[in-house]
Formats: C-alpha cells, sequence, structure tokens
C-alpha cells in the first residue's frame, strides 16, 4: 500500500521535534490503520480476512468480538478527520474515499443478511465497543450518520441499541452505556437518561483529586482515564446537552480536571519520546494519549501546553511506536504488543481488533492544515526542555 508519506526514525533514536512533514506522517499512520480494516468492511470480507491474534489461545471466543472491536475503535480515532472540512487535494481526496469506505462498512456491520454482520448483543464485549463506535457518529455525525441511506441508519440504530441487554460492570464500562444513549438521542431515537444520569453521577463520586478518576471505587495505576473514562465522559457531557440541560453543570469541572490529566500526560514523555508502560492494556500503544489528543483537537489544552508543543511530543511518540518492526504484519494488520510484537503483553480480553484504540492519538487531524495546532513551530516538550536545562513554571495540582 502506498502512503501520502513515509517518515521513519530508528526505535532507539532520540527523535528532535520536526514541523514540516508532521502532518505527512499522521496521515500516512492513519492510512496504515485504515486500509486493511474498512476496505475488507466494505467487501464484507472483514470477518474472513482478519487474523485473529491472542496470547491466551482462546481463539474461538475473542473471534466473537475482535471485528467489532476494530471497526468501533479506528472510527472512533479518524472520525474528527472525516467531519473535517478540507479543500480539494490529494488529503480530501483520500477522505472522501475512506468515508465512503465507512459508510458502506456500516451498511455492512449492521445488516443481519451480511456476511460481516457484527455482534452487537451476545457476550459482554460488544458493550464496548458500541460504545466507542457510537463515539465515533458523535464525532463524525455528517459523514457517520446523516450521509448514511435510512435502511442503515435504522440498522446502526438498532445495532446500537442491542447492547442494552449487557448490564455494565460497576466501573468504566458504565460510560460505554452513556455514550450508547447519547448516541441514540442524537439519532432521533427514544434514549434512556438514568443511564446517562448514572454514569455520570458515579464518575463524579469515583473522582480522586488532581485530574484523576477511579475506574470504579479504587485508584489503578494505568491510563484507563485516557483510554476510556474522560474522553467518553466529556463527550458525552457535551453531546447530550442538544438534548437535556440536565448535567449542564458537570461540564466545567469534567474540562477542568481532563486540562490537570492532559498536562500531567504530557509531562509523562521523556526526552526519548518514551513513557512509562504501566498498567492494564499498554498494547493499545498510542491509545495511551487518547486525553490528550481530545484535548488538542477541541482547542481545550491547559493553559502551559501550545498546541505545537504537543503535536510535537505525540508525532515523537508515534514514531517510537508505531514504527517499530512488528508492529505490523505482512498483510497490514496491527500485531499485539507496545513497541513491536510482543504478544504475551496482550491480556485475556485483547485481540487484534482490540489495538486499533491506538488511532484515537490521531484525532487532531480533524483539525485543518491551517489550524496552530499543525502551523506552529516544532517545539520542545516539558521533560525535553527540563533535561536540557532550560527554565520552566513550576508545576501544580489543582
Amino acid at each position: 500500500m502506498k502512503t501520502l508519506a513515509a517518515v521513519s526514525v530508528a526505535a532507539d533514536a532520540a527523535p528532535a521535534p520536526v514541523a514540516a512533514d508532521d502532518r505527512s506522517y499522521w496521515l500516512g499512520l492513519l492510512q496504515k490503520l485504515s486500509e486493511p480494516v474498512l476496505t475488507h468492511l466494505a467487501a464484507g470480507t472483514l470477518r474472513r480476512e482478519m487474523p485473529v491474534e491472542c496470547v491466551t489461545g482462546n481463539v474461538e471466543d475473542r473471534r466473537k468480538y475482535t471485528h467489532l472491536e476494530a471497526v468501533g475503535r479506528l472510527l472512533a480515532g479518524i472520525a474528527p478527520w472525516l467531519e473535517a472540512p478540507l479543500e480539494d487535494g490529494a488529503e480530501r481526496a483520500l477522505q472522501q474515499r475512506y468515508a465512503a469506505l465507512a459508510r458502506q462498512g456500516l451498511a455492512s456491520a449492521t445488516d443481519p443478511a451480511s456476511p460481516d454482520f457484527l455482534n452487537f448483543s451476545q457476550g459482554g464485549q460488544p458493550l464496548v465497543d458500541c460504545g466507542f463506535l457510537a463515539q465515533a457518529v458523535l464525532r463524525a455525525p455528517n459523514e457517520l450518520w446523516r450521509k448514511l441511506d435510512a435502511a442503515t441508519q435504522k440498522n446502526l440504530a438498532a445495532a446500537l441499541a442491542a447492547s442494552r441487554g449487557i448490564s455494565p460492570p460497576y466501573n468504566n464500562w458504565l460510560l460505554f452505556s452513556a455514550m450508547v444513549e447519547t448516541a441514540l438521542a442524537m439519532m432521533g431515537e427514544t434514549w434512556d437518561a438514568m443511564r446517562v444520569d448514572y454514569a455520570i453521577r458515579k464518575h463524579e463520586e469515583w473522582y480522586l483529586g488532581d485530574g484523576t478518576y477511579g475506574d470504579g471505587p479504587q485508584f489503578h495505576w494505568d491510563y484507563y482515564n485516557s483510554y476510556v473514562i474522560q474522553p467518553m465522559l466529556l463527550d458525552t457531557l457535551r453531546s447530550i446537552s442538544a438534548h437535556s440541560g440536565r448535567w449542564s453543570t458537570h461540564l466545567p469541572t469534567a474540562l477542568a480536571r481532563a486540562r490537570r490529566y492532559g498536562a500531567v500526560q504530557e509531562r509523562l514523555i521523556s526526552p526519548e519520546a518514551t513513557f512509562p508502560p504501566i498498567g492494564r492494556s499498554i498494547t493499545y500503544r498510542a491509545g495511551v494519549f487518547h486525553l490528550l489528543a481530545w484535548l488538542a483537537l477541541e482547542h481545550e489544552l491547559p493553559a502551559t501546553l501550545s498546541g505545537a508543543r504537543v503535536r510535537s511530543a505525540l508525532t515523537a511518540v508515534l514514531h517510537r511506536l508505531m514504527d517499530a518492526p512488528g508492529t505490523f504484519d505482512k498483510r497490514g494488520w496491527l500485531q499485539i504488543g507496545f513497541c513491536g510484537h510482543q504478544p504475551h503483553l496482550g491480556e485475556p480480553y485483547i485481540s487484534t481488533g482490540s489495538l486499533y484504540l491506538c488511532a484515537t492519538a490521531l484525532l487532531p487531524l480533524g483539525l485543518p492544515p491551517s489550524d496552530a495546532f499543525w502551523l506552529g513551530a516544532a517545539e520542545d516538550w516539558t521533560q525535553r526542555r527540563l533535561w536540557a536545562g532550560q527554565d520552566a513554571p513550576a508545576d501544580h495540582a489543582i
């Protein structure tokens, strides 16, 4: 597959931020992630052609879920770019191709007569990825909802609603239910305010301080505040406001907490563009930075961070993670690992489709090329500056 750009660095390099080709590199990654998933889904061959890798050997169990995982997570990451207004040219042509493939793929995924009809209701896992798919639709309501034909709209709404039969555990999964209800509200369907209210109120109870929520009542050393909790809480609060003002007072507080967590995330990036591989699900790779990418996309970064600094840091991190040999197999599918192919890092719930949460790091592609995030001169990120001896303001909790 020919990409718009091919930029790579050695996995053990200490990359200096370079602005000129950043967007082209990000677009190349978007292509590499999207091409196999969207082309096969649109053709009705995703279930046949996508490999199912899992460390436990329980391939048949994960095969029930892995395809919806890939679709929901990939689309949640690329949806803002699909929705972005772009000028005519190569990038817009690519965008329009993938938007058409995504719509054709949604038709295939939600049609019970399709060979690629996906599992939206059997077992527990489909609730998670209905949540990510709902998040994608909310992030691209024109491309992934309004432009769908009537039959696909009906099937998609029914598919998301089918996940209501899955009872979420007492943790971040409450937000998947809330995300589904929020998307159904946008679609003009009957939606359950109680599921939204419960998720919002429980996470308010689970707030632990300094920008961090518990995953349930307890603190976990992992990145679930970024993988799921804060992006989904913010997207729910923002989107549901068009249908009810009941939770409007929660948004400013949630944003302030998110900015603090984003500031911490940026400070975790080492001068060499590494970060601590702590906790569950580190095979989501760049998905660790879902929240930081969301803040950049929404122009909600903390005052201490510029878009250009975040772009430089994330670009360097993407190189370290996604350019590592073994990240993709010979056919272009992601393989289990953190920095390369490291299959024993995969927990029992991890399979090939799970890995596509890394696409959420690409959210800022939803900003046009003229945005300051892309145009600003490259900047050293915080650790790179401090370890080089540069002065900076002290860090403070909120």
